[in-house]
């Protein structure tokens, strides 16, 4: 049996194990050390996993990872989220369908020190599904917006999912971040529309409510002055230099944990409760970026990234309708599986493939754009039915909607989201243009 063959059949196994529900560090890993073995020898198995724990965990990139989650832990238990939704609902709520774009207004800024899609719908649900409910805004809406604007997480930086890409293909963790700030700021701008549109076609569903004067304002922009510090210091320092992603995550630690003990009054017993919930989170993730490197690290023994890059680059296909390809792959895995597994488990082979098309683009600027593109496409997963992990998070806190509400509220953004891959496709440039400015 050739390498070739034996990579198609743990790649097989692999997917056959993820859709029986066997936990995906455990599959990863598993069918990784089966394959390892066939392709060189138990021995060779063995002595990699000598190595390999140190090697892989000793990054000091990977050190971002469990900072930037403690952040996002911080904040949540700080009461940042209720500061935040009470300030866009100053400003916006009382427009018809306001209090939907509040919420992702809110999401979106909560977002930029979470770090997390399921911690940022979780937590933004919390303040902002009682008053949207309170207002008379339909179930649909209400959960259809939280679940929408919670997918801003993984891609306004921080991004924990950025950052395992940016390790998995070694590329500039501060210039992917910069490439994600575009594409963020159009999918507010495409969930906004969402919900005119939306509210404009029923308008009982999102009504509207008093405007709160001026006063009320700027006094809800100075509840939020510490979440605007945080975002300027964090990524201003990473983005002007002034720190290394990972000095710049500890930074923001210590900014969040301020916040928390002097104005938010955090407990002791609280304090303790996000450093277990980053301990947890932190694991779990670790298990998975290992489990997924012993596969892919048998994936690259039997040489089938290189054979499928090659069998691409010489193939008479469009470039682009490869890419749209992986696309469409990544939006029917999207439905049956988690953003992180599936980056780890696609990029090393869809990054060499990509990186072998000519696009017309420079490397770096092509890597870039990939990984956006991939991003964008994995954030939709999660609200995409039946599977989307947001789409739970939000039935979960909202029991009084209906699933088949929630999975019709989501419609519109889903759409949006459309609109937005379309864009990104189309205009390349949409996702290294800042990166060119700040660093020209």
């Amino acid at each position: 049996m050739d390498a070739t063959t034996i990579a198609t059949i743990m790649v097989i196994v692999l997917l056959l194990a993820i859709f029986i529900r066997m936990p995906i560090a455990l599959a990863m890993g598993a069918v990784g050390a089966v394959g390892y073995s066939v392709l060189a020898s138990p021995y060779a198995l063995m002595a990699y996993f000598n190595t390999a724990w140190v090697d892989k965990f000793m990054s000091y990139e990977l050190a971002i990872v469990p900072l930037f989650i403690l952040m996002g832990h911080l904040a949540t238990r700080t009461g940042i989220s209720g500061a935040i939704f009470q300030a866009s609902n100053a400003w916006i709520g009382h427009f018809r369908g306001g209090l939907a774009m509040a919420a992702v207004a809110g999401c979106a800024m909560f977002g930029s020190i979470s770090g997390s899609s399921l911690a940022t719908a979780s937590t933004m649900a919390k303040v902002a599904l009682p008053e949207m409910r309170k207002h008379g805004y339909s179930g649909a809406l209400s959960s259809g917006s939280l679940a929408a604007g919670g997918t801003l997480g993984i891609l306004i930086p921080p991004s924990v999912v950025l950052i395992i890409y940016a390790l998995l293909t070694e590329q500039n963790i501060v210039k992917l971040f910069l490439a994600a700030t575009i594409p963020g700021i159009l999918a507010v701008i495409g969930f906004f529309i969402a919900i005119m549109v939306y509210v404009r076609l029923y308008p009982e569903e999102g009504p509207t409510h008093e405007k709160a004067d001026f006063k009320t304002r700027l006094k809800s922009l100075g509840e939020i002055w510490h979440v605007v510090a945080i975002f300027v210091v964090v990524l201003g320092g990473i983005y002007g230099g002034f720190f290394t992603p990972a000095e710049g995550a500890s930074v923001g630690v210590v900014m969040t944990l301020a916040v928390g003990l002097f104005k938010a009054g955090l407990s002791f017993r609280e304090l303790m409760d996000c450093l277990i919930d980053t301990a947890g989170s932190t694991a779990m993730i670790f298990a998975i970026v290992f489990g997924a490197d012993i596969f892919n690290v048998a994936l690259a023994l039997s040489q089938m990234p290189a054979e499928v890059a090659d069998y691409f680059r010489n193939a008479d296909i469009a470039p682009m309708t490869v890419m749209l390809g992986m696309i469409v792959f990544y939006l029917i895995m999207g439905c049956v599986m988690d953003s992180l597994s599936m980056i780890l488990l696609t990029v090393p082979v869809f990054f060499p493939t990509v990186m072998a098309l000519d696009f017309g683009l420079m490397p770096e600027q092509q890597a870039m754009w990939f990984g956006i593109i991939t991003l964008v496409v994995v954030e939709m997963g999660l609200i995409t039915p039946p599977v989307g992990m947001n789409l739970f998070v939000i039935s979960a806190m909202a029991k009084d909607i209906p699933t088949g509400q929630i999975f019709r509220g989501t419609t519109p953004f889903i759409i949006a989201e459309f609109c937005r891959i379309a864009l990104l496709v189309s205009f390349p440039a949409l996702s290294y243009w800042l990166v060119a400015i700040v660093a020209g």
